[in-house]
């Protein structure tokens, strides 16, 4: 198995172990997704796949860096900018979510109805009045 720092014929160091780590984070985002989809029966993409995508892009970049291998790199360096924007975009719209008064569900915050139980949310009739 280990021969001679090699595991199955395979020479390891720490920026193989880097770059593997990266392909397995980038991998296990759609399990996450997958996941997801499957427990709403609808397709989700949760908050964690584009952190996921985020970090297993970064160590993917920081091999590609190393291995100097150009290809890589500017394949990956690009992918920052929509994962991102995709994670604080989620975190501008969690900190606009309101709570019903009656179920104490969460809503959007341009919700005018809870979509729970249909009560009228108080915000929002004062938005509307505006």
């Amino acid at each position: 198995m280990f021969i001679n720092g090699n595991f199955f014929g395979v020479e390891w160091h720490t920026w193989k172990v880097i770059g593997w780590c990266g392909n397995a984070v980038f991998f296990s985002r759609f399990f996450v997704q997958w996941l997801a989809t499957e427990k709403k029966k609808r397709v989700v993409i949760p908050v964690a796949f584009w952190w996921l995508s985020l970090v297993g892009a970064g160590l993917l970049l920081a091999y590609s860096i190393y291995r100097k291998d150009s290809v890589f790199i500017f394949a990956y360096l690009p992918t920052f900018i929509p994962y991102t924007r995709n994670i604080v975009i989620h975190y501008r719209n969690k900190a606009r979510q309101r709570q019903c008064n009656s179920c104490q569900t969460t809503t959007p915050a341009h919700a005018i109805y809870c979509h729970q139980c249909g009560t009228k949310l108080e915000a929002a009739v004062e938005s509307l009045a505006r």
